[in-house]
């Protein structure tokens, strides 16, 4: 890990804009609580809930409809610099990696930082493309309860360990070219799609 910026380029006046992916299956606080915590360390314009037709790692038949996870999404941020879209279903993308390729294209003049909890830095190794995704654009990993070993020691972690940043430096991500890194240790919001999925919370078949 490195606490010198000599990757990044001269901070132009350009928006600067989080990109959060996932099934939002349901959306929690967790959610909402990493994205918070991306724009205040980050110092971000804005952060965007890529809310996915589907993911590809994961059972389907426990996914609810798009609209009700969608709906739900909105429901729940309640801020006014985070904003819920469907942007990979309008790219026709199925997979982060073609989705954020997609989205760099399609937007030249922002600067996009990936966020994932730290949950996700621990598996990512097995998503299709992964390294693809590092070498895209500027990752920011936010610490979740009980992944924090498990994600700083993950093959992606060492893989790219010499890109990492220090913490204290992650305001200058969104100015860095890929690959460069982060991981953010915050307070720990323990809530979980799982978890609520689980105690029945979240009626699959609509609200």
């Amino acid at each position: 890990m490195t606490r010198l910026a000599s990757r990044a380029i001269a901070p132009p006046s350009r928006l600067r804009v989080g990109l959060f992916g996932g099934s939002f299956n349901p959306p929690h606080q967790g959610h909402r609580h990493a994205s918070l915590v991306a724009l205040r360390r980050l110092e971000l314009d804005a952060v965007w809930w890529l809310v996915t037709p589907g993911n590809p790692l994961k059972n389907q038949r426990e996914l609810a409809p798009l609209e009700q996870r969608l709906k739900a999404s909105v429901d729940l941020e309640n801020h006014p610099r985070i904003h819920v879209t469907t942007l990979e279903s309008s790219l026709g993308t199925r997979f982060t990696a073609d989705t954020l390729k997609a989205i760099a294209g399609r937007f030249p003049a922002i600067n996009f930082v990936w966020i994932m909890g730290a949950d996700n830095l621990a598996t990512i190794h097995k998503w299709r493309a992964w390294r693809q995704i590092f070498q895209t654009m500027p990752i920011v990993a936010v610490a979740r309860p009980g992944y924090t070993l498990k994600a700083l020691s993950s093959p992606a972690a060492r893989a790219f360990a010499a890109s990492r940043i220090d913490p204290d430096d992650a305001a200058l991500l969104p100015f860095m070219h890929a690959p460069a890194w982060t991981y953010l240790d915050d307070r720990l919001d323990p809530a979980s799609s799982t978890a609520i999925r689980a105690r029945g919370l979240w009626p699959v078949g609509g609200v």
